[in-house]
C-alpha cells in the first residue's frame, strides 16, 4: 500500500494508493506527485539584489511578455479553432485544448506557435512567398520560430519522464504540431510526428470506466479529447498516405483498433469524410503499397487483389452520401441548405476515393481506363462547394486528385482560382505547395514525362513527403 498522493492529497480527496500514479490521477488527467513538488522561482535568489534576475537562454526566453502572449492565444480561438474543424461550435475539441494548454506549458506554446504561425502567413500572397518586409510579419515570424522550438525541446524533456499523466499532454502537442506543418509547408517531418502520436496513442490503455461520472468529472474531459485527436490522427495518416512514397508510413490505425465509436459528427471533425470512405482510402493505398512489393501479378483475372478492390470500388458507388449528410443533423441543428451542402462535401471525397480506386485497380491488371466523366462530376461538385466557403477549407485532398487527372487547360485553371481561395481563407502553406507540385506535374505530363494514370506511384516522388490535406 503506497501513501497517498500529494496531488489528491491538494485537491482534498481520498487517495486510493494502489499504486504509483494513483488511479484517481490517472483517471483525471493529472501528474500525480508522490511528495509536494520543487517550486521554481524567477531569478537566482529568492530575496536581496539578485531576486527576479535571471539569465535567459534560447529555450526559456520568451519573445513577448504576458499580454503578447494573450492576443496570441486570442489568435488562435478567432482563427485556427475555427480553421481546423468542419462547423465551430462552442463544442469545438480545440477549444478544450487550449484549456488544458493552461496547465502545460508544451502544449501552450504549440498552440502559441500556430496562432503566430498563421499571423505571419496572412502578410503572404497566393503567387509570392511569405513577405518579412513589414514590423508585425517579422515579429509574427520569429515569436512562431521561437514557440515552437520551445514546443520541441519541452517534448524532448518530456518523452524522457515516466510520468504518465504527461502523455496525453504529449500526444496533443505533437498533434498540433502537425497542423503547423500544414501551416509552414506541407512537407516538414510531419510523417515523424505522425509515427510519435500513433505510438504514445497505442500506448495509452483506454480506460473502461472513462464514460462514468457527471460531464463535469476531468476525466471525462482528458478522455473526450484523446478520441477526438486519436480520430484526426487516423484521418491525417488515411488521406496524407495517398499522395507519398508507398511504405513510407507504418502500419496504419484503423477505425477498430483505435477504440472510437463508428460516425463522427461534423462539429467535431477535421475534414468531414464519412468514416466509411476513409476506410476505403486507407484500404486502396494498403493495395499500392502491396504492389510494390511484388514484381508481376501471374494470373491478372484470379488474382484476389483484383476482386478485393473490385467490390470495394462497389461499395463506395452504393454509399449514400445524402443519408450520411442527413444523419449529422441527429446531432446538432442544421438548415436544409446546410445539409445538402455537406452532401456534396462527401460527394467529394466518394468520387475522389473512386477516381484513386480506379487507378489502384488499373495498375492491378494494367489496364488504363477513362477517368474523364468522373472528373468532370468532381469539378462540378468542387464547383458548387466554393459557394460555401466554411466547407471549401474541407476539400484539398478531392481538388489535388482532380488535378492530377485533369486535361485540359481550362479545368487547370479553374482548380487553379480555387487554390487561391482556398489559400484566401486558410493561408495555409501547403495550399501554394500544392500548387507548385500541380504546376510541375502538368509540365511533365504535357512533355510525355509522367503518365497521368500513374500518378498514384509519381506523386509521392515529387520532391517530397507532402501532407495535402
Amino acid at each position: 500500500m503506497f501513501d497517498p498522493c500529494y496531488t489528491c492529497r491538494r485537491r482534498r480527496i481520498e487517495c486510493d494508493r494502489s499504486r504509483m500514479p494513483c488511479a484517481k490521477c490517472e483517471k483525471a488527467g493529472l501528474e500525480c506527485f508522490e511528495k509536494r513538488p520543487v517550486r521554481w522561482v524567477k531569478g537566482m535568489s529568492i530575496r536581496g539584489k539578485m531576486r527576479g534576475v535571471s539569465v535567459k537562454d534560447a529555450a526559456t526566453a520568451s519573445p513577448a511578455v504576458p499580454k503578447a502572449d494573450t492576443a496570441s492565444a486570442r489568435a488562435n480561438n478567432e482563427r485556427i479553432c475555427k480553421l481546423f474543424i468542419v462547423y465551430d461550435s462552442d463544442h469545438n475539441p480545440f477549444r478544450s485544448l487550449i484549456s488544458l494548454a493552461m496547465s502545460n506549458s508544451v502544449l501552450l506554446k504549440a498552440i502559441l506557435a500556430l496562432a503566430a504561425r498563421h499571423n505571419a502567413n496572412r502578410h503572404s500572397t497566393f503567387d509570392q512567398p511569405p513577405l518579412l518586409n513589414t514590423h508585425d510579419s517579422s515579429n509574427s515570424h520569429n515569436d512562431a520560430l521561437l514557440y515552437k522550438c520551445q514546443a520541441i525541446q519541452g517534448l524532448s524533456l518530456a518523452l524522457n519522464s515516466t510520468t504518465l499523466g504527461w502523455q496525453d499532454n504529449i500526444t496533443a502537442s505533437i498533434f498540433l504540431l502537425i497542423f503547423l506543418d500544414l501551416l509552414e509547408s506541407g512537407s516538414d517531418r510531419w510523417n515523424y510526428h505522425l509515427e510519435g502520436a500513433k505510438k504514445l496513442i497505442a500506448s495509452i490503455q483506454p480506460s473502461p470506466d472513462s464514460q462514468d461520472g457527471n460531464k463535469q468529472d476531468p476525466g471525462r474531459t482528458v478522455q473526450t479529447i484523446r478520441n477526438f485527436i486519436t480520430r484526426q490522427i487516423y484521418v491525417i495518416e488515411t488521406l496524407g498516405a495517398s499522395f507519398v512514397r508507398p511504405r513510407l508510413l507504418s502500419q496504419p490505425i484503423t477505425l477498430y483498433q483505435s477504440h472510437m465509436q463508428p460516425g463522427e459528427t461534423v462539429h467535431q471533425s477535421f475534414l468531414g469524410c464519412p468514416d466509411h470512405l476513409l476506410s476505403a482510402i486507407q484500404y486502396f493505398s494498403l493495395q499500392r503499397d502491396i504492389m510494390t512489393d511484388l514484381e508481376q501479378f501471374d494470373d491478372v483475372v484470379n488474382n484476389p487483389y483484383t476482386q478485393n478492390v473490385t467490390d470495394m470500388l462497389e461499395s463506395i458507388r452504393n454509399f449514400d452520401c445524402g443519408v450520411w449528410a442527413s444523419s449529422q443533423s441527429q446531432f446538432s441543428s442544421l438548415s436544409l441548405r446546410d445539409v445538402d451542402m455537406l452532401c456534396k462535401l462527401a460527394q467529394s471525397f466518394k468520387v475522389g476515393a473512386l477516381i484513386y480506386g480506379r487507378r489502384v485497380l488499373d495498375a492491378l491488371v494494367k489496364d488504363v481506363t477513362s477517368q474523364e466523366v468522373l472528373v468532370c462530376a468532381l469539378l462540378s461538385i468542387i464547383g458548387e462547394l466554393q459557394e460555401d466557403r466554411v466547407l471549401l477549407k474541407c476539400i484539398l485532398w478531392p481538388i489535388f486528385i482532380a488535378g492530377l487527372e485533369c486535361q485540359s487547360r481550362a479545368q487547370r485553371e479553374f482548380l487553379t482560382s480555387c487554390l487561391e481561395i482556398f489559400w484566401e481563407d486558410t493561408n495555409c502553406l501547403n495550399v501554394i505547395n500544392a500548387f507548385k507540385i500541380l504546376q510541375e506535374y502538368w509540365t511533365r505530363e504535357d512533355d510525355r514525362e509522367l503518365s497521368s494514370s500513374q500518378w498514384i506511384f509519381n506523386v509521392g516522388h515529387l520532391g517530397r513527403d507532402w501532407l495535402l490535406i
